[in-house]
């Protein structure tokens, strides 16, 4: 799994996964600090995230054990927000 800040919404009218009402977001990878990487990726929303949150991602094989995304070809998902992250007894992220 990795964390990642949503920077953005991907619109497709066409697509070949048939999936309908979830959207897909435009995600940055980023650590537990909000350190910004420059990898970015495109992720089914299953937890209705928002720009500027900090949210979890499920990629590969694991991205495809929902029941929406079950034998899809989907690469991505969100799996969670994030609320807190703590390290060591520090908080090193709020929402």
């Amino acid at each position: 799994m990795l964390l990642a800040k949503v920077k953005g919404t991907v619109v497709s009218t066409k697509k070949a996964d048939s999936i309908r009402g979830p959207k897909y977001l435009l995600v940055q990878v980023c650590d537990h600090r909000e350190k910004l990487r420059k990898q970015y990726v495109v992720a089914l929303d299953l937890v209705g995230a928002g720009v500027g949150e900090v949210v979890i991602i499920a990629q590969g094989s694991s991205a495809r054990q929902t029941k929406m995304t079950f034998e899809k070809p989907i690469d991505a998902v969100v799996a969670g927000i994030i609320d807190l992250i703590e390290e060591k007894g520090t908080i090193t992220y709020r929402k």
